[in-house]
């Protein structure tokens, strides 16, 4: 039997399994998971595109290594191949758990491990009667999150992604707008979730957590931290910068713990924690000379930048990628990453108790930052698991 890539389109992280695969000696069997027809009936399944039917390749596979990028359609993809008798990583309970941030932290909370506080009102803004009348909930569900939390409220979409729809308010006015412009849709499907805002300062943290059959959960010794001032969002994807640091064996034991309230009874697994630390007045350095050393390093990470954009990675994926590892790695060595770095490490450890755990990823993006800042390659525990699972 062999290990099969489920994908929706072959992006970086995809062929980043795929090169990983081939330096390791595992052989990939490819799913494409987005245009084709799963069938069902009487005769059996099907799975099939407009040109090639994928049933028989199947066959041939134990454990698939799930890597559809929607939410959706991963908790889909997952539950098919298991009820096919294959073996997922990771598997669709965790993908049901992991789509939800509240469902994640509910999981969290009940092991006792910290998290923000956390609201969950099941209404909408707005309820429609069948004469066509809006009812506005708005004011009463301002008063349950002010009831519970206070007044600094961050809203978040429960099955949203990269910091899109995070939204903070400061007085019960801009609660209002903000709770008035949360639409249900397919990452906010029902009701509000709001938290308490957590003093961050101006970094958070990615951690790694893995597993294989039969070998206890692993937490990889250097997080990912995502620095800038720009906003009360630290997410790369709104121009923050990373950097590696040290994690406390504090920290990483808990992310352990983290693991395995979420992983449960599954034999392999792989999470990307996202932790912030209350950091409050607790500063080891003051704003104005860190927005200085950002700015700086903020010059030597364009080249990453322009490697990134490069479409060399469409043609020649090997070539582009020693591109961005040489581009990373001299980032990595300038004076402004070293002091950057050095405060966040020093920070990180004087508050390691202060840390809370606000979101899992089961299907992180890692190949671009997460591998080249901090030597993780997530491809290698998804691969290894694979194979304990096929073991």
């Amino acid at each position: 039997m062999s290990i099969g890539l489920l994908y929706e389109r072959s992006e970086n992280d995809e062929n980043g399994i795929k090169l990983t695969a081939e330096q390791l000696g595992i052989d990939l069997t490819f799913i494409p998971f987005r245009k084709i027809a799963v069938s069902i009936s009487k005769n059996g399944f099907n799975i099939a595109s407009k040109g090639k039917n994928f049933t028989d390749t199947l066959k041939g596979i134990g454990v698939v290594l799930c890597r559809a990028q929607s939410k959706n359609r991963r908790i889909y993809a997952a539950n098919t191949m298991e009820v096919l008798g294959k073996k997922v990583i990771n598997p669709s309970q965790i993908e049901f758990m992991c789509y939800s941030k509240f469902r994640t932290l509910m999981h969290l909370w009940a092991v006792g491990l910290p998290i923000p506080k956390t609201v969950y009102v099941p209404c909408d803004p707005f309820d429609t009667t069948k004469d066509g009348r809006k009812i506005r909930n708005e004011p009463d569900i301002a008063d349950l999150l002010e009831q519970e939390i206070g007044n600094e409220i961050v809203i978040k979409p429960d099955a949203g992604t990269h910091g899109k729809g995070i939204v903070l308010s400061k007085n019960r006015e801009e609660l209002l707008a903000n709770i008035g412009h949360t639409e249900a849709s397919i990452i906010n499907p029902v009701g509000v979730v709001a938290q308490e805002l957590i003093e961050k300062w101006f970094y958070d943290l990615r951690i790694i957590v893995y597993k294989e059959k039969n070998k206890d959960p692993v937490c990889h010794p250097i997080g990912m931290a995502r620095a800038g001032f720009s906003d009360f969002r630290t997410n790369t994807f709104l121009g923050n910068l990373v950097f590696d640091a040290k994690l406390p064996q504090h920290i990483r034991e808990l992310t352990v713990r983290c693991g395995k309230a979420l992983g449960r009874e599954h034999e392999a697994w792989v999470f990307a924690m996202d932790a912030m630390i209350n950091v409050g007045k607790n500063k080891n350095a003051d704003d104005r000379t860190l927005k200085l050393e950002l700015a700086k390093a903020g010059t030597f990470w364009e080249p990453v930048k322009k490697v990134k954009r490069d479409d060399l990675r469409l043609q020649d994926f090997k070539a582009w990628n020693d591109q961005l590892e040489t581009a990373v790695n001299n980032y990595k060595a300038t004076e402004p990453y070293a002091k950057v770095k050095s405060i966040i490490e020093e920070n990180v450890d004087a508050n390691r108790i202060r840390i809370v755990f606000h979101e899992a990823n089961s299907c992180p993006e890692f190949w671009e930052q997460t591998r080249t800042i901090t030597g993780m390659n997530v491809a290698v525990p998804l691969l290894k698991g694979a194979q304990s699972l096929l073991n």
